[in-house]
């Protein structure tokens, strides 16, 4: 296990990209993509209009879990809105149907093909809409887990207390 858990969570990742799930404090849980992390927490996008987003303004910490074969890393912690810099860099290195999948979130539609329909009437290169904005993650606490075929599984905990961070290992 490594020391730090950011390293230890992009060696887990470099084995294969999983869906993460996002849990706010709503309560609600859904899948979203992780667009990028580093040292700095883990990044994602989506509207500020839609119900993560107001659930993330107005309550600004989250939990994000992953699961692999046999493996779970979870990260808890405050949540900061991205600046408009960032937001326009992610914008334009979305192509094509990832910027138009933008302007389809959250709301109820009649049908796919209602769905289609509105995407098709937005411009090819639209514009980055004020509402999409990206969020990150700030961890304070890491878990990783591992599955052992007895059933004593490896669980270590990363908490960061006066910007240090402390591993300790927990009972399965």
């Amino acid at each position: 296990m490594d020391e730090s858990p950011f390293r230890q969570f992009a060696t887990w990742w470099a084995d294969a990209n999983v869906p993460m799930v996002l849990a706010t404090a709503g309560p609600a849980a859904r899948a979203v993509v992780l667009e990028e992390f580093d040292e700095r927490g883990f990044c994602f996008w989506t509207s500020s209009d839609s119900p993560t987003g107001q659930q993330l303004a107005a309550t600004p910490r989250a939990a994000l879990v992953w699961l692999w074969d046999g493996r779970q890393a979870r990260v808890e912690g405050a949540v900061e809105r991205l600046s408009d810099e960032e937001n326009a860099r992610h914008w334009e290195g979305r192509e094509g149907k990832r910027q138009l999948a933008a302007f389809a979130q959250s709301e109820p539609i009649e049908s796919r093909e209602a769905l289609l329909a509105r995407l098709d009437a937005i411009p090819d290169e639209p514009e980055r809409p004020a509402f999409w904005v990206g969020y990150r993650v700030v961890p304070d606490r890491f878990e990783f887990w591992e599955v052992d075929d007895e059933y004593v599984h490896d669980r270590f905990e990363f908490a960061r207390t006066a910007g240090q961070w402390h591993r300790r290992r927990l009972q399965p």
